[in-house]
């Protein structure tokens, strides 16, 4: 089982924390009867800050030291995630389009992101619609996926 290094409340779910040696390296969504639980550490304190502070207001800015791991691939993909500006999205396609792969993989990427929020996955949507978020396509993943773009002020049909 994971070991969280806090567990909050936010708008959208509750939130878990995952600090290793300085780093950020894991937000998870969690079930709404999750156990809160405090910051461990000065960086869990800060990471929650921060999250406040995007609950808050949309188009803050994270900064905080992250370990981000994943293959070569999914970093490439999840750097360029870090590009899409709080209200702005992208469409798979143009995402694969600019990192010369094809849409389904960006998508396989983004649905293994260790870090949502930080790494705003949430911004990237189907030409046709909200597309999927987090390996899911439809329930409440995908309407957490929705009450994202809509603080940030983007409506998807």
């Amino acid at each position: 089982m994971l070991e969280y290094s806090t567990v909050f409340a936010s708008p959208v779910a509750k939130i878990g924390i995952v600090v290793r040696q300085g780093s950020l390296i894991g937000v998870n969504f969690l079930c709404r009867d999750t156990v809160l639980k405090k910051p461990q550490d000065a960086l869990s304190r800060e990471v929650v800050c921060q999250l406040q502070s995007y609950f808050s207001e949309p188009a803050f800015c994270f900064d905080l030291p992250l370990n981000i791991r994943g293959t070569v691939f999914q970093r490439t993909v999840w750097g360029s995630l870090r590009g899409i500006r709080a209200g702005e999205t992208r469409a798979y396609g143009e995402l694969a389009a600019q990192l010369d792969t094809g849409a389904r993989a960006v998508g396989n990427a983004c649905s293994q992101n260790p870090l949502p929020l930080i790494i705003p996955c949430h911004r990237v949507v189907s030409v046709s619609g909200i597309g999927g978020y987090a390996g899911h396509t439809q329930g409440k993943v995908l309407e957490r996926k929705r009450w994202l773009l809509a603080h940030e002020g983007v409506r998807i049909a």
